[in-house]
């Protein structure tokens, strides 16, 4: 690993473009295991970084299944204590199918939280829960069902996660 200098200190390469995309195939794998015999996924990405995961992972998983897999963009608010969130599909195409809510992310558990509060009222097959990096941090009860790495971190630290798809820089960082 090695150290890249930022305005603001030292920030420690976590994992590269190879790396990320690595655990990215490994969770299309393990979501593929875990859905034998679906004929469709509904990748729920929450914006920003989750969408371009979730968009990602439907490229692998239609490069190494037949599976067909919606794409789906969840909007949430996380700055507020209540559930502000808006879905670009009608939730009505959701119903009794598989949803993978996908973020970048797992801290506090709010996003993914509010994530799954979108899909409350829907009649769903299953419901599953995709992170790039688990850090552990929670103050809501939600868990990964599939997780790209767990970084045990302190409070203090901050994990940028960056995913450039004009420039093609992706990484993950810990300042």
């Amino acid at each position: 690993m090695k150290f890249q200098k930022t305005m603001a200190g030292k920030k420690l390469l976590i994992l590269n473009k190879k790396q990320i995309q690595q655990r990215i195939d490994r969770m299309a794998y393990q979501i593929l295991e875990d859905n034998l015999g679906e004929e469709e996924l509904i990748m729920a990405g929450i914006v920003d970084k989750g969408y371009v995961i979730a968009k990602r992972l439907k490229t692998v998983l239609e490069s190494i299944s037949e599976i067909k897999v919606t794409l789906m963009k969840i909007e949430i608010n996380k700055d507020i204590s209540h559930l502000d969130a808006n879905a670009d599909l009608d939730l009505d195409l959701v119903s009794n199918k598989v949803v993978i809510l996908v973020d970048d992310v797992l801290n506090s558990g709010r996003a993914l939280a509010y994530g799954l509060g979108v899909f409350l009222d829907i009649p769903l097959k299953k419901l599953r829960t995709l992170v790039l990096i688990d850090r552990s941090h929670r103050n809501f009860p939600v868990s990964p069902d599939f997780t790209g790495l767990e970084l045990a971190t302190i409070l203090k630290e901050h994990v940028d996660v960056v995913l450039d798809e004009k420039s093609e820089e992706d990484a993950v960082y810990l300042s």
